[in-house]
């Protein structure tokens, strides 16, 4: 899939949940590969911090994040915001605003959702990279019971499960098993806040912005009604008599689980900062920002060490080209065949297979006590998917062969080994020009690089 960014921008006004100022915010377009970026007008000159994991900074009642070069320039309660991002699709954003938050509008995503919908979603010259979950992942914190674990699958879902010391929400479970159910069923659903935490809070200096059109107020705790009072006078907000326990917002709840469903909304918003979207299923058990952020942490740093997932393999399926089609193709032949098959060809990418075999004619010299494969020929295999990538794209490619041009920044990063399967990953730098194409190659063994390269390479018509 396609990179996609904003059609039109759009903005959204209201004051801050903490700051109680009110805030501008402008959601704008941005270029390919840019991801989300808050851009602080009110700040000299307009610095920029980009909404990534190891950005992070707070998750008290909200995740902050500041930018690493200036530390003034930080921007909390982001969470809605970027839900809704992520959730339609969107790879990226800037997102000016003139305070040091977000405004909490009505305590949900949904007049995000509404504004995205309305200016509409722009298809970009950039292909959509997945962070693909290969293999189970747990973040825990047994402090207070919190859980995330995240599963392979083949697309994305979420389960969320919350669980309170308190009679009127007690435990609650909500899913999402499609992201184009979101604006229905997760967007409109409103943060809460137990009115024993609110006192607390405001002598922490924090829910200045709070009322009960902005978030869901549970009273749980019998409370005299001067203390009820001395609460409302706290926050600047009218009296409120209360004779019963329950739920004290002037709009009543839309789902009979909203404060599930708002967990899952911030789960989403949280995983954005992981920098991509995710394939996988989540499981996530009393979740909050601290575990959330630790999630999209591990997953950053092990994106920071790889910035690319080795492509999935699934033997068990029929290839794209077997060997006697990439010999309809490639005038190669024993010993210099290094393409076994294809198990994927987009527009702009291939992925070939190299079964390593302790056969293979150059391990009789390199190495007879320690058998390592060549890094030049691992280069050539490169080459050799490479020039699949580009033949399939005339007419009639038995009749054309490519060559090398040139080859840049190899590095060879771990050895190839007898009983190895590589898979070879090979993507265009550039279009197609002239008959000249510049790539990028990768070699993956497992999910580790052992080998990348860049080169270019020219198709001739054959004689």
């Amino acid at each position: 899939m396609k990179q996609r960014t904003l059609k039109a921008a759009f903005s959204v006004s209201g004051k801050g949940l903490h700051t109680g100022v009110y805030i501008n915010a402008t959601f704008r377009p941005a270029e390919p590969n840019s991801g989300y970026v808050f851009k602080r007008l009110d700040l000299e000159g307009e610095p920029t911090i980009l909404a990534l994991a190891e950005n992070v900074i707070e998750t008290q009642r909200g995740t902050v994040i500041a930018s690493k070069i200036n530390k003034d320039a930080k921007v909390s309660t982001i969470e809605h915001a970027l839900s809704a991002l992520y959730a339609a699709g969107i790879d990226n954003c800037l997102i000016e605003v003139d305070a040091p938050e977000l405004p909490i509008l009505d305590g949900s995503a949904i007049e995000y959702s509404i504004k995205i919908d309305e200016v509409g979603l722009e298809e970009q010259d950039a292909d959509r990279e997945y962070y693909v979950v290969k293999q189970r992942i747990k973040v825990e914190d047994e402090e207070t019971g919190a859980s995330i674990i995240v599963l392979p699958d083949d697309d994305f879902s979420i389960d969320t499960l919350i669980e309170f010391d308190s009679a009127i929400l007690p435990n609650q479970f909500a899913s999402l098993n499609s992201l184009d159910a979101y604006k229905q069923e997760i967007a409109g659903s409103r943060t809460f806040v137990f009115m024993r935490e609110i006192l607390p809070l405001v002598q922490n200096n924090l829910i200045k912005g709070g009322d009960l059109d902005n978030a869901i107020v549970i009273y749980d705790t019998p409370m005299k009604q001067e203390e009820l009072d001395a609460i409302a006078d706290a926050m600047n907000v009218p009296h409120k008599n209360v004779n019963e326990l329950g739920y004290l917002n002037n709009k009543p709840l839309q789902f009979v689980n909203e404060p599930a469903r708002h967990k899952l909304l911030d789960v989403l918003g949280d995983l954005a900062l992981i920098g991509r979207p995710l394939k996988g299923r989540i499981v996530a058990t009393r979740p909050g920002h601290t575990i959330n952020t630790t999630l999209a942490k591990k997953i950053r740093a092990e994106l920071r060490r790889q910035n690319v997932q080795a492509p999935v393999y699934n033997p068990n399926e029929a290839p794209v080209m077997d060997v006697n089609k990439i010999r309809s193709i490639l005038p190669h032949r024993y010993p210099m065949q290094l393409v076994d098959k294809v198990i994927d060809i987009q527009e702009n990418f291939i992925v070939g297979v190299k079964n390593v075999t302790a056969n293979e004619p150059f391990f009789t010299g390199h190495f007879p006590e320690e058998p390592v494969m060549p890094g030049v020929l691992q280069v050539e295999a490169m080459a050799q998917v490479g020039g699949l990538l580009v033949l399939s794209s005339v007419d009639e490619p038995e009749r054309y062969s490519t060559y090398f041009m040139k080859i840049d920044n190899v590095k060879f990063r771990q050895k190839v080994v007898p009983g190895d399967t590589i898979l070879f990953h090979v993507s265009f730098l550039t279009p197609l020009r002239r008959g000249c194409a510049l790539m990028r190659g990768l070699a993956f063994v497992g999910e580790k690089v052992v080998s990348e390269a860049e080169f270019m390479a020219q198709i001739i018509k054959n004689k």
